[in-house]
């Protein structure tokens, strides 16, 4: 782990800090690319999605405790008002959730580490919803 960085959430150095936090991304974006079951929510990105793996990979390196990538490239993260664009419902929080556990899964994080990512990011992604249904 970089002694540099420090902070209380620890994930960074638990998922292999910039690396990990890359392939992650990288499978969950792919994930959503290739499976039928995810282009719900495949529909509301752009066709190249080069911005948007950026965009996840700042924002969960710094929200996993790493360098603050996403306010340096991009600015506070506000995701609420960045989301209100986009139509989201329980079926799009599901399928972001069914896509980013199956990245989880596949890229291999251990089962406790996956088992925190999943509960926090269950948080954030039923916060997203703007729409009751």
């Amino acid at each position: 782990m970089n002694p540099e960085i420090v902070n209380a959430n620890p994930h960074y150095g638990r998922i292999g800090e910039a690396q990990g936090v890359r392939v992650l991304v990288d499978r969950f974006y792919d994930l959503m690319d290739e499976d039928p079951d995810y282009f719900g929510i495949r529909k509301l990105h752009p066709q190249d999605l080069s911005e948007s793996r950026n965009k996840l990979f700042w924002f969960l390196s710094e929200w996993m405790g790493g360098p603050k990538l996403f306010a340096e490239h991009v600015g506070q993260p506000i995701l609420r008002r960045r989301h209100a664009p986009f139509s989201i419902g329980i079926s799009e929080r599901d399928q972001w959730m069914g896509c980013m556990v199956r990245a989880m899964q596949d890229v291999g994080l251990e089962d406790d580490l996956r088992m925190q990512l999943q509960h926090a990011f269950f948080k954030t992604a039923d916060f997203m919803r703007n729409r009751p249904e």
